[in-house]
């Protein structure tokens, strides 16, 4: 099948089972702190898997549009890709695990036409240090449904994936595997999970392409060996478990289904090709790159294909190059893109007529792909780096020998990646780096730069120790903490002002000002400032109780008030409110304080600069009196 066949046959499959389709997200969640981008499609449905009602009922389907940045150093492969689309079909509560099974076994035999004994499956061997019961249910049902097939059933306990290594196949068509391979939530294993997660056990469907065991994977193959043989195409997440503060497993208030198959690896099933990149989806942009450079690896041409396409529908949903956050990893898509160009000698055409075929092949699905926004962006990035990237290079040539720091060096100074420095390293010199001790020097500056941040007070929401102010800083301390209680006011007047759509991008808080980023489109009109100032003034004025009230963390969300959709927070949270009442209040937030006790200690409140900072993203610089 070609993949919009597969895509559209989905949609419709559930649909006459009474699903609605939900529309696909944007590759940046909105109301997620845990993660930087849309990884899966059940993200955007977190509120209702915990029971809130869906106002398209209980059965849903879509196609989901994501991206995982861990993939890309495995990028090159014939299976690992950073963008992604994920079919999905939810029960919030309704069917479970018979008809979720048996309907995904339909799909994949009758419509899609997967020969059923290529097929093979897993299931949930159970946690007893958890308390969390075998699967067998899951595993019944798969029985059945291959024997009504003709086809062997014989269930084998594996467990612990390594052991597969060692045991192989032994005749299985349904294996048992641990928390590390069926267990499914944000957060990892059980044990992993922090209080509040939800998650639950899972059943994955692999395809046997039949390909011969590399035995570099262990000696013996298995459906979750890595050897390339058999590919994961789809997964049944039975989403019933929430953890609790005292780190034991309860049953959520509702039994869902959460299913996400790859739209790339069941397209690749149904041509037969464990490689994705050789299915449609692929096909015109590998076609386009051979005309570019015939000449050039596989795994380069996979990277090439990879990257633009990510990077395109990224700059679609609104990132932009920059050193943090998703920025960071747009530009680092980017970077190494032009970074084997380079090396590779490929056309400079590249970066304009491949965005150009992927705008072609998507912009019927994806209506927002803009082909000059992305190609200006990419030229923008173009530009930036190669500056940066000869200098690097100038400074790589006169190196005797390479150590990891002068590695690092390269990379955090001209964005050199890894790989091209050890390409790139004069001849005769001694580079003998290894990739793992690289990627420990980058954890070590994450670490070095996250421990920076908590040396000064930001991430409005949250104001830290800053080990910075003493006992003789009290007067700076108290217009900090004013300030701090004015970015409050300030964000809950833009919301009033120009529309709860409004949320945090960011904020800066010093002695002389603060700073605050948030969404909006447009400049502000003089009469939109004015009336901003206006509201917190005479909230200012009103001399209002500015106080809070400590609660479970989702129970301050639902009380409407705000928080930073990136932050990171406690399970217990104080939500700060200006107002007589949590109800009333002008402005309620999360946060860690320190606030005044009254608004009328903040002093008069007044706007200064505005500008963008990217797209769709304003800034706001204010400044209060004494």
């Amino acid at each position: 099948m070609q993949s919009e066949e597969v895509r559209n046959k989905f949609i419709k499959f559930f649909e006459k089972r009474g699903h609605k389709e939900i529309p696909s997200a944007s590759l940046v969640p909105e109301a997620d702190s845990t993660t930087l981008f849309t990884g899966s499609g059940m993200q955007p449905l977190i509120p209702y898997l915990f029971g809130k009602e869906h106002p398209a009922g209980r059965r849903l389907v879509n196609f989901q549009r994501c991206f995982r940045a861990e993939d890309i150093e495995e990028t090159g492969d014939n299976r690992h890709t950073t963008f992604f689309e994920m079919l999905g079909n939810w029960s919030l509560g309704d069917y479970f695990k018979e008809e979720q099974l048996t309907w995904f076994f339909e799909f994949l035999t009758d419509v899609v036409g997967l020969a059923a004994n290529r097929l093979y499956v897993t299931v949930f061997i159970g946690d007893q240090k958890n308390n969390i019961p075998r699967d067998d249910e899951s595993a019944d049902i798969w029985q059945g449904l291959f024997e009504r097939k003709g086809i062997d059933h014989k269930v084998v306990p594996i467990g612990r994936a390594s052991i597969g290594h060692q045991t192989g196949m032994d005749g299985g068509r349904i294996f048992y595997y641990d928390a590390s391979k069926n267990w499914w939530s944000r957060k990892g294993k059980p044990e992993e999970m922090p209080s509040g997660e939800l998650g639950g056990p899972d059943s994955e469907v692999f395809f046997d392409f039949g390909t011969p065991h590399n035995p570099k994977f262990g000696k013996y193959c298995h459906p979750n060996c890595d050897c390339g043989r058999f590919l994961e195409i789809g997964n049944s997440v039975f989403m019933e478990y929430q953890k609790n503060e005292a780190g034991r497993f309860e049953k959520l208030s509702q039994r869902n289904v959460d299913f996400g198959g790859g739209l790339e690896r069941i397209t690749a099933a149904s041509i037969d090709n464990p490689d994705v990149f050789q299915t449609d989806i692929f096909k015109e942009i590998i076609e386009k790159i051979d005309q570019v450079n015939p000449k050039l690896d596989i795994s380069v041409k996979r990277v090439f294909a990879d990257h633009l396409r990510g990077a395109s529908f990224l700059i679609a949903d609104g990132v932009r190059p920059s050193n943090k956050d998703a920025g960071y990893i747009l530009r680092r898509l980017i970077r190494r893109v032009i970074a084997y160009e380079i090396r590779h000698d490929v056309h400079p055409d590249l970066l304009a007529e491949i965005p150009r075929v992927i705008v072609e092949k998507f912009k019927k699905v994806y209506s927002n792909l803009d082909l000059d926004q992305i190609i200006e962006v990419l030229k923008i990035e173009k530009s930036k780096f190669k500056a940066a990237l000869s200098r690097g290079l100038n400074e790589l040539a006169g190196y005797k020998e390479i150590n990891v720091r002068e590695a690092f060096h390269l990379y955090e100074t001209y964005g050199l990646p890894f790989e091209l420095i050890i390409e790139m390293a004069p001849k005769g010199i001694t580079a003998d780096i290894k990739k793992e001790d690289f990627d420990k020097e980058f954890e070590k500056h994450q670490e070095a730069s996250r421990a920076g941040k908590e040396r000064k007070f930001g991430g409005h929401g949250m104001l830290l120790d800053t080990g910075e102010l003493k006992a003789t800083d009290a007067t700076e301390l108290q217009k900090v903490t004013r300030l701090h209680t004015a970015t409050h006011l300030m964000q809950a007047a833009l919301r009033k002002v120009l529309g709860e759509s409004i949320s945090q991008r960011g904020s800066d808080i010093t002695v002389e000002r603060t700073r605050f980023d948030f969404t909006f489109d447009r400049k502000l009109t003089d009469a939109e400032v004015a009336q901003v100032e206006d509201l917190v003034n005479e909230a200012i004025a009103k001399d209002l109780p500015f106080q809070y009230e400590e609660m479970p963390l989702d129970e301050a969300k639902k009380s409407g008030a705000l928080y930073f959709f990136k932050g990171k927070y406690p399970p217990k949270v104080k939500v700060y409110y200006s107002g007589d009442s949590l109800k009333s209040a002008f402005s309620k937030e999360l946060c860690g304080g320190p606030h005044v006790t009254h608004t009328g200690e903040v002093g008069k409140f007044k706007i200064g600069k505005q500008e963008a900072v990217a797209e769709g993203v304003r800034r706001l610089r204010a400044t209060i009196d004494g």
